[in-house]
């Protein structure tokens, strides 16, 4: 089950990015064009879906080897003197989750009663912080985290 949940959670990711990236793209180059109905529906399902990703991620972190686990085994010390288990433990979880809350402030705007070009870029602001923090708190395989793991 673990492996079929890390397989999830590792593909589902290229959606993540997709999403965020289609939202950053139409704010960017929205002007001063209505927020119609397709901008708040990329807005929504980039929400879902990093809400899915959050909940499978947490399953991971707490039923895997990297989360919970690894710091009960090695304590708070051993971990953060470990930059794998650093990284998958507490860098991974807390960067997604301030991703996730950015999405979330983004998305809040998104449905505010303000002009519409205000509205793109406030959406574009938080949700590019949001692209950029999971960016950088990716696996990739280039990483020394991501060593081995592959690109899906």
């Amino acid at each position: 089950m673990y492996n079929f949940v890390l397989h999830l959670h590792s593909g589902l990711r290229w959606v993540v990015l997709l999403l965020l990236l289609i939202v950053v793209y139409r704010s960017l180059t929205a002007g001063k064009r209505p927020f119609n109905n397709s901008d708040k529906k990329f807005v929504l399902y980039a929400m879902i879906i990093c809400d899915i990703m959050l909940l499978v991620g947490v399953y991971q972190w707490l039923a895997g080897p990297w989360g919970l686990s690894s710091i009960q085994a090695n304590g708070m010390k051993g971990i953060m003197q470990d930059s794998i288990l650093r990284f998958f433990a507490i860098e991974h979880p807390i960067g997604m989750l301030i991703a996730i809350i950015m999405v979330h402030i983004g998305k809040s705007y998104s449905k505010k009663n303000i002009p519409d070009p205000v509205k793109h870029k406030r959406v574009f602001l938080f949700f590019a912080l949001a692209l950029l923090i999971i960016l950088v708190s990716l696996p990739w395989p280039f990483r020394e985290a991501g060593a081995g793991r592959g690109w899906f």
